[in-house]
């Protein structure tokens, strides 16, 4: 069975940090492509971050030159890094598996302004 957990959410003030990690477990391959979606209240989800097989990475125009999405395949963890973080950047932030029901339960990130 196949489980997505998400970790590292909280409440931080605009300009800070925070790392986001999606462990992955019951997957077989440790090369797959994962992608970091968010939810702002009143909003439909969006696509934030995602990452190849191979590594290569895309970001939404609003997250570009603030956050990293990276992997460590051996440990089967993809994680967003989220520098310079902003008020809008509010939501609850999930990880996927892409073209598949696989979702984590959720992490929730707060920026205050």
């Amino acid at each position: 069975q196949v489980q997505l957990v998400e970790s590292g959410g909280g409440l931080v003030q605009a300009g800070g940090s925070l790392r986001l990690s999606c462990a992955a477990s019951g997957i077989i391959s440790r090369f797959i492509a994962m992608v970091w979606c968010r939810q702002a209240p009143g909003n439909q989800r969006e696509l934030v971050a995602s990452i190849t097989s191979s590594g290569s990475t895309n970001y939404a125009d609003s997250v570009k030159g603030r956050f990293t999405i990276s992997r460590d395949n051996a440990k089967k963890t993809v994680y967003l890094q989220m520098n310079s973080l902003k008020p809008e950047d509010t939501a609850v932030y999930y990880c996927n598996i892409p073209s598949t029901a696989y979702w984590g339960q959720g992490t929730q990130v707060t920026v205050s302004s």
